[in-house]
């Protein structure tokens, strides 16, 4: 045997019937028989699951109010226009009463909503610092340079948090309250405000730098707040274990939106005598005013809403398969029709022969 010879059989597969590739296999033959009744199963089960998640979203109770403040749409209208179109003066708030007639079915969710507000955007999406939110010390004090003009303050401190997006934050809080009677006093509902942000956000991404004989205020020394803030980050709550990086509002808003209106969860609202949900009666949510939409002419929004085993509100899903499920359903029945006419048709041309 010759090298050459060796050599070859030496880089050849084994002898097997897998890498010789001999396996029996399967070759479906698609005839009518097979294809026609899979287009009718899939069709009716598309159209049976569309039709659950239809109803179920049909059935999720929601309640909006629009309170950016256009002219004549209400109290809070005196904010914006004092704003003219840049943020609102300090601590400038307004009202929305709204009544419920009947029992409002909980769990119920509390999300604010923002229109025409891109953070889909690439120079907005990037512009952040993953390693500086996971509490990385040098990266604390070297932001990168995704963040700019978001990256160091005018005096030359590193900003924390930094990049377009933190600087964004939305800052409107609400507070609720219920008048069980007709001229009786109101009662403030609590809202739950743990629990908002993705587990993975909050327990992994998201971390404060380590502290400094005990204090995170000092972890944070020798940075700025974010041009757009009014306090730095280790203030924005006095729980500790919700402030800083870690702080459930800004968690949940640096989880960036892929379409131009989005809501974000505020709060819950499962507590005391609301676990179950809103009874009936006059309600008062208090806005405090601060977040300015007029300037890229977006609107702002806020929503009661409560959920089914789907999830929220949602009707494209079930449209969606309705429609899939209808395509199939009229697919089989174009192709029943044309195997009917051209089975027709070999069948006289065997007669003919």
């Amino acid at each position: 045997m010759t090298w050459s010879a060796t050599a070859r059989g030496a880089h050849q597969p084994d002898n097997t019937a897998f890498t010789q590739q001999r396996l029996p296999a399967w070759q479906p033959l698609l005839s009518a028989s097979i294809t026609l009744p899979l287009f009718f199963c899939a069709g009716l089960a598309f159209i049976g699951l569309g039709l659950g998640l239809y109803y179920s979203s049909n059935g999720i109770k929601e309640l909006e109010y629009d309170y950016t403040g256009d002219p004549g749409t209400g109290n809070c209208s005196v904010c914006a226009a004092a704003g003219q179109g840049r943020a609102p003066p300090p601590r400038c708030s307004c009202a929305w009463y709204f009544s419920l007639p009947e029992f409002f079915q909980g769990p119920v969710y509390l999300y604010y909503e923002l229109t025409n507000f891109y953070q889909n955007n690439r120079r907005y999406g990037v512009s952040r610092d993953d390693a500086q939110l996971s509490g990385l010390q040098s990266a604390l004090r070297h932001p990168v340079n995704e963040c700019y003009p978001y990256q160091y303050s005018a005096a030359g401190l590193p900003i924390a948090p930094c990049g377009a997006i933190a600087n964004s934050l939305f800052n409107d809080s609400f507070s609720l309250w219920h008048q069980r009677l007709p001229g009786g006093p109101y009662v403030e509902v609590p809202l739950d405000r743990t629990g908002i942000a993705w587990w993975t956000d909050y327990h992994v991404k998201f971390r404060n730098p380590p502290l400094v004989n005990g204090s995170l205020a000092l972890a944070f020394q020798g940075t700025a707040p974010p041009p757009s803030w009014h306090r730095p980050v280790y203030e924005l709550s006095p729980d500790p274990n919700n402030t800083g990086f870690i702080n459930q509002d800004f968690v949940v808003w640096m989880r960036t939106a892929a379409l131009p209106t989005f809501r974000k969860l505020y709060a819950r609202i499962r507590q005391g005598n609301y676990s179950a949900g809103l009874p009936r009666g006059t309600y008062r949510v208090n806005i405090t005013y601060n977040y300015p939409v007029r300037v890229f002419g977006g609107h702002k929004l806020i929503n009661f809403s409560s959920i089914s085993w789907m999830g929220g509100k949602n009707p494209f899903l079930g449209i969606a398969y309705l429609v899939v499920g209808s395509l199939c359903i009229l697919t089989g029945f174009v192709m029943l029709v044309v195997y009917i006419r051209y089975q027709d048709q070999n069948d006289d041309d065997e007669d003919d022969e």
